[in-house]
């Protein structure tokens, strides 16, 4: 089902105009985890959430003992630091607005922030490399771009971990900021995650979100606007596997005239209870004039056992906007597709390939790097042959 809402007009149903009543508006957002009660998976932001998976990251039994290794390699002219909680840079994108976020900044040591100095044109990306080594860490990360410089930033995670970490973007005025975050993990990790762009005057802020590995992964992307004209496009991949949890928990508050976001998330679906979870939240509050919008979500069911639950949520206060709507669908191969193929002398196995590569394509070509688009694309095939192996 796909809804669209032109400027002044209202709807019934799942948009929502007039006054808020979602409950993330008046959600806490804080430095300290205390504020934040134990979840018990009854609260609508847990409700999917497998809780005894979370390894003691949401009620404070998980104890830090190293487990990750982050290092940065940066083109010349790039700022690389190593920071103490005391950095004023830290915490400017956004509060925590869980507790597990909140736990993550109250228990970091040290964090890592990447600066780009104004002006400044990189033509190559910026790759930080966060290589799990077994246990429980806590991590906070800050990429700060300036006023009209133009960057990307590729945050690489692998091996095995039990993480919760914040990473905050701060994009300057008139300033380009491309983020790509992939989610390779080993099949035995924990990753909960806040992403928060905090996006200038002017500025363009694009983040692709790819995640294949991990027991359970669940991130929580969210934009807010420091001034009118900026843009957000957030783009997802995900492919889950058997018995794996993967969450997606997207939030852009337009509580600033005249910006603009893009949601497109696809996620594939394959073996036993692997259970894929996007919920995409669009607030328009009503200072938020001249705001356009879209969100989409798109999941494939490969195999029987696997659940997806797909939600998404458009609050709008003002009729003043140039347009909003969102759309979500889940389901199977078409058979048309499969047959298509077939008949022209292609196997069943390699068509299936075929379908599921190009449902991943064109949000896989956002990207814009061509080593890390192959890589990602021969992970899917790697899947896709594992399933039928």
């Amino acid at each position: 089902m796909a809804e669209t809402i032109p400027a002044g007009s209202t709807t019934d149903g799942v948009i929502q105009v007039g006054q808020p009543t979602d409950a993330r508006v008046s959600a806490p957002a804080s430095y300290d985890v205390a504020d934040f009660p134990v979840p018990h998976g009854r609260e609508e932001d847990w409700r999917f959430t497998p809780l005894e998976r979370l390894r003691g990251l949401h009620d404070g039994t998980a104890v830090a003992d190293g487990g990750v290794k982050v290092e940065v390699t940066a083109p010349e002219g790039v700022t690389v630091e190593t920071v103490g909680r005391d950095d004023a840079r830290l915490g400017r994108a956004g509060k925590p607005v869980d507790r597990v976020a909140a736990q993550a900044y109250s228990s970091f040591e040290k964090a890592s922030v990447v600066s780009v100095p104004k002006e400044t044109v990189l033509t190559e990306p910026v790759r930080i490399s966060v290589r799990g080594e077994g246990g429980t860490a806590f991590g906070h990360q800050v990429v700060e771009v300036g006023a009209f410089a133009e960057a990307v930033v590729v945050i690489d995670h692998t091996g095995d971990a039990t993480l919760a970490a914040n990473v905050e973007y701060l994009i300057g005025d008139g300033a380009k900021l491309t983020v790509v975050s992939v989610q390779d993990w080993d099949d035995t990790a924990v990753h909960a995650g806040q992403h928060t762009a905090l996006v200038g005057r002017d500025a363009t802020f694009k983040s692709v979100v790819v995640t294949f590995g991990g027991d359970l992964v669940r991130l929580h992307p969210r934009v807010v606007y420091g001034a009118p004209g900026g843009e957000a496009e957030l783009y997802g991949v995900y492919f889950t596997d058997n018995g794996q949890h993967q969450e997606h928990r997207l939030f852009i508050d337009h509580d600033t005239p005249h910006c603009r976001s893009n949601v497109a998330y696809k996620g594939a679906l394959q073996g036993k209870e692997a259970h894929a979870v996007w919920i995409g939240d669009v607030l328009i509050r009503a200072a938020a004039e001249g705001t356009d919008t879209y969100e989409l979500n798109r999941n494939l069911v490969l195999t029987d056992g696997a659940r997806v639950d797909s939600v998404p949520n458009l609050e709008i206060e003002t009729g003043e906007i140039v347009g909003a709507g969102h759309a979500s669908a889940t389901g199977r191969f078409e058979d048309e597709q499969l047959f298509y193929l077939m008949a022209r002398g292609i196997p069943a196995d390699e068509a299936r390939r075929l379908v599921v590569r190009g449902f991943f394509a064109e949000l896989v070509q956002q990207i814009g790097i061509p080593d890390l688009e192959e890589r990602l694309i021969a992970k899917i095939e790697a899947e896709l042959e594992a399933s039928v192996g």
